[in-house]
């Protein structure tokens, strides 16, 4: 395991040789081979922790058990102020010992004071903070710490070089290993790179028994053409290809020294490379050696795959139940018919013997004659105007054709504009223009009703 140790805001890289070292190997090593480094003595006392204010007590237990793994940053925190190493070649005259430092020297050893405070986070931390990610949930200027180590050690040449580089970590993350020699996730396989600008990587998978996949990448102007081979007992199965515009990917601060700066979009590239080469390679090994599908909705048991068909719409279960004799059984289940029937048409039928299946097809073909006769033949309205009702002359109207011309027939003369078009009757069927004669026998004022 590979961690990183900060003493006196200065890093250094520790290798702890076994599989499950624990906190104690690992003071070992920051005692024997760090301490003298940075100026300290062999007797300075110190603690660990993970985010510079938490410690790691237990010293037996392994650092996996704290969630540490490799690459992970570990503090170093001074329980006693640094003494200054002084070598043979200074003399005390150059320095001279203040009163201050002679009461120090003069301190005998023990625990630590409880007067002295510990370093601080942000004393420890002036780097920046590493947090386990994968290339998918990266954002915009950041990348994960795998990607930085792997960039750096890579030392690419081209943004092509450095899509590869992206590509051999989306590999590792889906459980691939480089074939061959034995390498660590901060290294790029040997020959990855040659001369002509081709690249070739192998790797295997637990998952994908004997199988072996080889990935070759051409480029072929701004693209880069890549061809992910699967291997099986010598001969080759099936082939998958992918082309990449590496400017789509790499900025063009590509030579500097962060790979943050380098990359971007990381989630679309993760998503486009392990969607179109990566999964259909596992896939398809599984496939090649009568294996069960190891991810995806094939994978999931009955149960949950109809509720999964029930969130989806009809159009979507049909074309589902034509990709494979699977997905065709589990959408001719009669309860996802019956769910999506009483969804789509909001009707509930109690009868038990009813095929939901021909029922839902009797219905939408119901439904979509009715919207496609309401399409091409929309309600028609008569072209022919409607007569508008004729209203009988009204007494006491002053002006008007009605008082000019006596003696032409009504309906040749235009309506006033006081007189409403369609009369308003009462519940009785008379009009409601006020004409009623009121209970003392006398003619109502018509005058009044109009104004």
């Amino acid at each position: 395991m590979k961690l990183r140790v900060r003493i006196n805001k200065q890093t250094s890289r520790v290798d702890l040789p076994g599989e499950e070292p624990t906190l104690t190997e690992l003071s070992d090593v920051i005692k024997q081979t760090l301490l003298t480094s940075t100026g300290l003595g062999l007797n300075t006392e110190f603690s660990l922790s993970l985010n510079g204010s938490e410690l790691l007590l237990d010293s037996g237990q392994t650092l996996s058990s704290f969630g540490i793994v490799s690459g992970d940053l570990i503090c170093v925190l001074l329980r006693q102020p640094p003494a200054v190493a002084v070598t043979s070649g200074e003399t005390s005259s150059t320095a001279p010992i203040t009163d201050d430092q002679q009461t120090a020297t003069q301190r005998p050893l023990g625990p630590p004071l409880l007067t002295e405070p510990l370093h601080t986070s942000d004393e420890l931390d002036s780097g920046p903070v590493w947090e386990p990610m994968l290339c998918s949930e990266a954002e915009e200027g950041q990348s994960p710490l795998s990607l930085e180590l792997l960039y750096h050690s890579a030392r690419v040449w081209s943004p092509n070089d450095a899509v590869i580089v992206a590509a051999h970590l989306l590999m590792l993350e889906t459980g691939f290993t480089p074939q061959g020699n034995e390498l660590t996730a901060e290294e790029m396989p040997a020959g990855w790179r040659s001369v002509a600008g081709v690249h070739k990587l192998e790797y295997v998978h637990p998952l994908c028994g004997t199988s072996q996949v080889s990935v070759v990448a051409v480029s072929m102007g701004p693209l880069l053409i890549i061809n992910a081979a699967l291997t099986l007992a010598g001969t080759i199965y099936s082939v998958h290809k992918l082309q990449l515009n590496a400017s789509s990917y790499v900025t063009d601060e590509w030579p500097g020294e962060s790979a943050a700066a380098a990359f971007k979009n990381l989630k679309k590239l993760s998503r486009v490379y392990k969607d179109q080469l990566v999964y259909p390679l596992i896939a398809a090994a599984r496939e090649a050696m009568a294996l069960p599908v190891a991810f995806g909705l094939l994978a999931l048991p009955p149960e949950l795959l109809l509720r999964v068909l029930r969130l989806l719409d009809v159009h979507s279960v049909v074309r589902l139940s034509a990709v494979s004799r699977h997905f065709n059984a589990s959408a001719a289940d009669s309860t996802l018919w019956r769910h999506l029937y009483r969804r789509d048409f909001s009707v509930h039928h109690r009868s038990r013997d009813v095929d939901w299946r021909e029922l839902y097809k009797k219905s939408y073909k119901i439904r979509s004659e009715r919207r496609r006769a309401l399409r091409c033949c929309p309600p028609s309205f008569p072209s022919t105007p409607v007569p508008r009702p004729l209203l009988p002359p009204v007494p006491g109207i002053i002006g008007g054709e009605y008082d000019q011309r006596p003696t032409l027939p009504h309906d040749l003369l235009p309506y006033p504009p006081s007189i409403p078009i369609i009369p308003i009757a009462d519940p009785a069927g008379r009009l409601g223009l006020g004409l009623h004669r009121p209970t003392g026998g006398q003619m109502a004022n018509i005058r009044r009703g109009l104004i």
